[in-house]
């Protein structure tokens, strides 16, 4: 088996034994050996210890992300077992589908509590970890009656105690009413309590508006839209305009708290600057002053930007090789300009060396359509509360959604949202993300999702996660 062009695949291959030629048809082993293994247009890996070695490569060709695991059978003639691009061997492997991530926003369900909601998304976490997802990341909103993410800082400590292996992340930390170094502070205590976890999501949400340039448009535009589409069918619908929203009183009294009176958002482009500067410990001031952050400063963390659109997140995220996360799931019309301001902008960097992309989507996953629909239909009302400037209610019920006098003018506000919901068995939202991923050439994607039960919402990730594991990424048959 062959890597064909257009493939990226990160192997987690685990072996027994290094592999030297196949003899008469036939390979053998060295047994706990040590040296180099060859493993044709993959790589050639260093193997240092011939028990349950895990070897990672990247082949570096452009194009879409795979992640695989690759295990080795044992035949009674088989000493060792081989990778199934190695001639003459037997071989089962099994594939883990492109990484997934969870994003969480507590979300109250009505009837319910923050004190239930913060109780359900640790239990999520825990699940998540078991499930299979590489990452759990929680979103940060304020003034909102059925959200209950208001601190990533304080939600990734208390997720960090209850789980041990999955990735944690802010996504994102909202920058326009921060500074870099509470953000570097905050952080840098989470890795020196549990080293090497976490994700520093930063999104430019409250601060300085900047246009998209004409070369991210240019490319972002390069996959046409036909009819509200992709070529691939993931649907691209009409843009938002959020000018009613961010014009609304409540918006101002959110900016209000959350700002100490007179203070300016710092530009975002400088900010995120300070903040990797910050962590590098190679920040001056403008008369040369050092700052060094305890702890802070080395943290081991991945800094991601997120981003709606092909401006300034995109742009910022690009210039500086840093990871770039595209919210799909909110900005679902200005998804391809993101990711194409951000491959147009990318620089690389000491961290990465092409562009790293992860898109999100919002799903809702059932052991059938019918049902999946059901636990789907407080959806709207929900979104419909965001928009309006009420702030997210609590979650509803479907029975309460149902009794909602729709007018066409929710309709239309909500219309962008209701199209672009992955809803269905694990097959159809499986299917629907490999499109998403493919018309993005994500790298990876995030899910959310939210039902008025939780046990509905746990099993719904189960469905996805158990439907992702068994779907064979391209190259692999």
């Amino acid at each position: 088996m062959g890597l064909p062009d257009g493939t990226l695949l990160l192997a987690q291959i685990q072996i027994t034994a290094l592999l030297k030629a196949p003899r008469a048809g036939r390979p053998h082993a060295h047994t706990a050996a040590t040296g180099p293994l060859d493993l044709g247009n993959v790589g050639t890996f260093e193997l240092v210890d011939g028990a349950a070695t895990t070897l990672r490569r990247v082949a570096e060709t452009e194009g879409h992300f795979r992640a695989a695991r690759i295990q080795g059978r044992k035949e009674a003639d088989d000493p060792a077992p081989l990778p199934s691009w190695c001639r003459g061997a037997r071989f089962e492997d099994t594939v883990v589908n492109t990484p997934l991530t969870v994003l969480d926003l507590v979300p109250i369900a009505s009837g319910s509590s923050a004190t239930e909601a913060l109780h359900n998304s640790i239990d999520l976490a825990q699940h998540a970890e078991r499930f299979g997802y590489a990452r759990y990341w929680f979103a940060e909103h304020h003034l909102n009656p059925g959200v209950a993410g208001t601190s990533p800082a304080v939600l990734l400590a208390l997720t960090a105690a209850e789980t041990s292996t999955i990735r944690l992340g802010s996504g994102a930390l909202q920058m326009g009413h921060r500074t870099a170094l509470s953000s570097v502070e905050e952080f840098g205590l989470l890795d020196a309590r549990h080293p090497g976890r976490f994700d520093l999501g930063l999104g430019r949400s409250g601060g300085r508006p900047v246009a998209a340039s004409p070369s991210a448009a240019r490319i972002g535009n390069s996959s046409p839209v036909v009819d509200g589409s992709a070529p691939n069918g993931v649907r691209i619908p009409k843009r938002f305009d959020p000018a009613a929203l961010l014009k609304s009183p409540r918006i101002a009294l959110q900016k209000a708290l959350l700002q100490l009176p007179g203070a300016q958002s710092q530009d975002y482009t400088e900010q995120v600057g300070d903040v990797l500067a910050l962590i590098a410990d190679t920040y001056r001031s403008p008369n040369g002053e050092q700052a060094h952050v305890v702890p802070g400063a080395g943290a081991d963390l991945q800094v991601w930007i997120l981003g709606s659109s092909g401006g300034e997140s995109a742009l910022v995220a690009g210039k500086n090789g840093l990871r770039f996360a595209a919210n799909y799931h909110v900005a679902p019309a200005g998804v391809l300009d993101a990711v194409g301001g951000y491959r147009a902008a990318f620089t690389p960097s000491a961290d990465l060396d092409r562009p790293h992309v992860s898109v999100s989507a919002d799903v809702v996953v059932a052991d059938d359509e019918a049902t999946a629909r059901e636990l789907a239909a407080g959806y709207g009302l929900w979104v419909r509360s965001i928009r309006t400037a009420e702030g997210a209610i609590p979650f509803p019920t479907p029975e309460e959604a149902r009794r909602h006098p729709w007018t066409d003018a929710d309709r239309e506000l909500v219309s962008d949202r209701i199209e672009t919901q992955f809803v269905g068995s694990a097959v159809q939202v499986a299917d629907q993300l490999e499109r998403l991923r493919d018309a993005t050439a994500a790298d990876e994607l995030i899910v959310t999702t939210i039902t008025h039960d939780h046990c509905d919402r746990v099993r719904s990730y189960e469905l996805l996660a158990e439907e992702w594991s068994r779907r064979v990424p391209l190259g692999f048959h």
